[in-house]
């Protein structure tokens, strides 16, 4: 209790040095809390601009696929991809990704490219190991949208370890494009079943508590994010 007291004195006085300061300086310590694959490939590769751009703030930033609660683990900023729940949580959207399902030459060297979404019963597909906002692979037949459960011998819990697996030929993954764009661009991965997944995409956002008056450094990172990590792919 007296530790978790001593956090929140410490929460309140460092939001009350930020309300005194020049709100132009943003300061004080920033925690964000990033997916493992946005974090690796949006959010690591342009922080250290975002350090150099404002000296006065420090960053404490967690990556993991696992939904946190900003209020609870006292985090700034969370970037969370897919539908959202109400909640009194703020949101910038930073765009929306597409979905493609691939596999590596290798592995559709060795068990065929698959023509149809029902040819996926005999292939090893990669899955989450945990519930997320859709279940299942989306796929538009005849103009219908169905929900698909795949078969799979392989669960991960981050969209990185699922795009490492397939890289290595071990099956078929669905994931983000902004995750696999470079892979597929170098020929690790082959785009797989594109006629049947048009338009399927999931948003992505900065998620902040609303408070009326936003610290300095929380507003500027949200906006930093916008500038530099929008996804439109």
């Amino acid at each position: 209790y007296r530790l978790r007291a001593q956090a929140i004195l410490a929460d309140l006085d460092e939001l009350e040095r930020s309300f005194v300061a020049d709100r132009a300086e943003p300061r004080g310590r920033l925690r964000v809390s990033a997916s493992l694959p946005f974090g690796l490939h949006r959010v690591l590769p342009i922080l250290p601009e975002f350090m150099d751009r404002y000296p006065q703030v420090s960053v404490d930033l967690s990556l993991s696929d696992a939904l946190v609660d900003l209020v609870s683990e006292r985090t700034d900023v969370a970037i969370r991809h897919g539908p959202l729940r109400d909640s009194n949580l703020r949101a910038r959207k930073l765009g929306s990704s597409r979905w493609i399902i691939a596999a590596a030459p290798s592995y559709l060297a060795r068990h065929g490219m698959p023509q149809r979404p029902e040819d996926l019963e005999r292939h090893n597909c990669l899955n989450f190991n945990f519930r997320r906002a859709i279940e299942g692979w989306s796929f538009r037949v005849d103009g219908q949208l169905q929900q698909r459960s795949v078969p799979g011998r392989f669960q991960g819990n981050s969209g990185e370890a699922l795009r490492l697996m397939a890289v290595g030929g071990a099956g078929i993954a669905r994931l983000a494009h902004f995750l696999v764009g470079e892979d597929l661009r170098a020929g690790r991965l082959l785009p797989v079943l594109g006629e049947f997944t048009p338009g399927d995409s999931e948003d992505i956002h900065a998620l902040y508590v609303g408070h009326q008056r936003l610290a300095a450094r929380v507003r500027a990172f949200v906006d930093f994010l916008a500038e530099r990590a929008a996804v439109s792919e």
